[in-house]
């Protein structure tokens, strides 16, 4: 049945695409969906195009299993206590069934709950034991064994929590060597893609900002029990404008060709934010490093205005950034941007982005601007 209703989803699509060109205008870029709600999203994960998960305010808990042809409003994790109050600004899925999803907000209003029914019940795994905490992201490795929950600094440091995953449970343990942070310094929680966890080593890198300026700060691999990190760079990442509301609001990075071996293979990043308050100011938006993290460089043409997530679409061979003001495609691993639309939208898990009040869309690849 699923594969039936995707197919038909699909072919309305292509039939809005058809009537969109018989009638003159350009089909759109995101084709809206029904998501069934008005509450504003922040969390978006496609498993493989069919199924998908979505969050947000108000204990809001979406997901499809037809490509978005249909969304199912899911049980609010601790909906007979206060969970219609949480703000799931993260979810993280495996397949139809399971799922994780991240609350964020002061101390113990940020919460994982679990699901392995299909989000008919959730289990909560684990309340924020900072009083002064705020969770910004929880990510998974691409191979959904281990995953990386990151909130704002305490005492100084980074709070990390490792979560690994077996057959049976989770085991969740606090990572006790995080990084030490510049004064005001913090991750943001627009679009739970603060950090990128690399699917290989595990190493992962944490995005920033603050009124010093922007870093991106990476795992070392070669000592696991100690978790150390190096801050790439020294100096400042080119993203945002030294404020409290700007910085790093999304951070991705893909393998591509090394820069002085075309033998081996290194990682390509993108880093995308900007200043939230100034949706339109195009300056200090995105910035593309070519060796893994270590040296960036500010994009030539930037994205038209704060950007809040990004990702690489291999099926496209182009990366794609997502903000407020609309949306953006690099196809020379952002070093130059071209505009896609002007929608409101907050993240980003391809083919899908969402947005407030209860805005879902599906990537239309068709409608792509040619080269």
């Amino acid at each position: 049945m699923p594969a039936m209703r995707v197919s038909g989803f699909v072919s309305l699509v292509a039939a809005s695409v058809m009537a969109a060109a018989q009638a003159g205008t350009p089909p759109p870029v995101w084709t809206a969906q029904d998501s069934g709600t008005t509450a504003g999203l922040r969390g978006i994960d496609s498993v493989d195009g069919t199924v998908a998960w979505a969050s947000g305010t108000a204990g809001t808990v979406l997901k499809t299993t037809d490509g978005g042809a249909h969304w199912q409003k899911c049980a609010i994790p601790d909906g007979d206590k206060d969970g219609a109050t949480l703000d799931f600004r993260g979810v993280q899925a495996w397949d139809a069934q399971t799922a994780i999803v991240m609350a964020s907000g002061p101390g113990e209003k940020s919460r994982l709950y679990k699901t392995t029914d299909g989000c008919n019940s959730w289990r909560l795994l684990l309340t924020n034991p900072d009083k002064d905490g705020f969770w910004d992201t929880y990510r998974r490795d691409q191979h959904g064994h281990e995953g990386i929950l990151i909130g704002d600094p305490v005492n100084g440091h980074f709070a990390i929590w490792q979560i690994d995953r077996d057959d049976s449970s989770f085991q969740i343990k606090r990572l006790r060597h995080t990084p030490r942070v510049h004064k005001g310094e913090a991750a943001f929680a627009a679009s739970n893609s603060a950090i990128f966890v690399d699917d290989v080593f595990f190493d992962f890198w944490v995005a920033t900002g603050s009124k010093n300026g922007a870093r991106v700060i990476k795992r070392i691999d070669h000592d696991f029990d100690s978790f150390g990190f190096d801050t790439f760079p020294s100096s400042v990442v080119p993203v945002g404008q030294r404020a409290e509301s700007s910085g790093i609001f999304g951070l991705s990075f893909r393998k591509g060709p090394h820069t002085s071996n075309p033998e081996k293979h290194f990682l390509n990043g993108i880093a995308v934010g900007g200043d939230y308050t100034k949706p339109n100011e195009k300056a200090g938006t995105a910035a593309w490093s070519s060796d893994g993290g270590e040296h960036w460089t500010a994009s030539t043409t930037p994205p038209h205005g704060y950007r809040s997530a990004v990702q690489w679409s291999e099926s496209e061979k182009l990366w794609i950034t997502v903000g407020t003001n609309g949306s953006d495609i690099s196809r020379d691993d952002g070093k130059t941007w071209q505009p896609l639309d002007n929608g409101n939208w907050n993240a980003l898990s391809l083919p899908f982005v969402v947005g407030p009040n209860g805005r879902i869309a599906r990537l239309n690849p068709d409608a792509i601007p040619e080269p």
